[in-house]
């Protein structure tokens, strides 16, 4: 019997008679797919909150990942069908590659690369330059008419989301932390321009790049997966990855921290600093407004810092 990750069951259960029936059938899914994709199923992997993801092989012995998705439906995560045109609009040495899709069972069969960002055991300051360099080679015009949602379109939705969340959740913090977040939402909201908007990942943070195995003539060369896909500004995914490292900021000097780690952002990839800032700071505030719902105890931390940054500007 296949045994998801916690935050995978946490998801699915959110989702109700859906997600409940999603994790029953998980092994039947998955005995389907290993047959009609020829494969030889290997242990299951941890990381990602909302797929089922183990090691897989060929039938010729090549390495892969077979990836499940839970069903749709749960505000706040993203939509399967996005994820797999944001792989096919990003193909290329930044993301990972994709090998097989089947959209009925929310199902893809992946490359297999190495161990996440988040697990190789490097300082702040040096996951910063491997997720500017990386993010950056993703970042790609695409026809304005592709069905993804862009930095306009989020930026209201995660406005809506926070102060529905907020409220329903009895305030879990300071009034002044929403009203920031929804002032910073605001601004990006008007701040769009489809003419310098660009593919962007909307997730990557630390343990959704992954080493490039194949990638023996680059050092510390990693690749995306698990994109959201969206149609913003760059400053939109740097925002996202800034929203995390919340033990080394509660650690140290919130607000100190924080802004040091925006500003080697804007300066590796020229980007606004400020811009950087109000979507770290949006993204800090929903997360942690969207674990909290989840029944997620670490949405505490992501708020809590945010309640340090309130009032912060570069």
């Amino acid at each position: 019997m296949i045994e998801v990750a916690p935050a995978v069951r946490r998801k699915a259960v959110a989702l109700g008679p859906l997600g409940q029936r999603w994790l029953r059938d998980l092994d039947e899914i998955v005995e389907d797919l290993v047959a009609q994709w020829g494969l030889r199923l290997g242990a299951q992997l941890d990381g990602g909150s909302g797929s089922s993801v183990a090691h897989a092989a060929t039938i010729v012995g090549a390495d892969r990942v077979l990836k499940v998705a839970i069903p749709p439906g749960l505000e706040g995560h993203g939509e399967f069908e996005n994820e797999v045109l944001a792989l096919s609009l990003g193909a290329g040495d930044a993301y990972v590659k994709v090998y097989e899709v089947d959209f009925e069972r929310r199902a893809v069969l992946l490359e297999r690369l190495g161990r996440p960002l988040s697990e190789c055991r490097l300082t702040v300051e040096s996951q910063i330059v491997i997720l500017a360099a990386t993010i950056q080679r993703g970042w790609r015009k695409v026809p304005t008419s592709t069905p993804l949602t862009t930095g306009a379109d989020q930026a209201e939705h995660l406005r809506d989301a926070i102060r529905n969340w907020w409220t329903g959740l009895g305030q879990p913090c300071p009034r002044r932390t929403v009203e920031q977040a929804l002032e910073y939402a605001q601004r990006r909201r008007a701040a769009f321009d489809i003419d310098k908007a660009v593919l962007i990942h909307a997730d990557p943070h630390p343990a959704n790049l992954l080493e490039d195995l194949a990638a023996s003539n680059r050092p510390a060369s990693f690749k995306l997966i698990d994109p959201e896909g969206a149609i913003s500004e760059p400053a939109h995914d740097l925002g996202i990855a800034l929203r995390g490292w919340c033990e080394e900021l509660l650690d140290g000097a919130p607000v100190e921290l924080g802004r040091s780690w925006c500003t080697k952002f804007a300066e590796l990839t020229g980007v606004d600093e400020q811009a950087i800032w109000e979507w770290a700071f949006i993204e800090r505030v929903s997360t942690g407004l969207f674990m909290t719902h989840l029944g997620d105890e670490g949405g505490a931390q992501f708020l809590e810092v945010a309640a340090h940054w309130t009032d912060v500007d570069i």
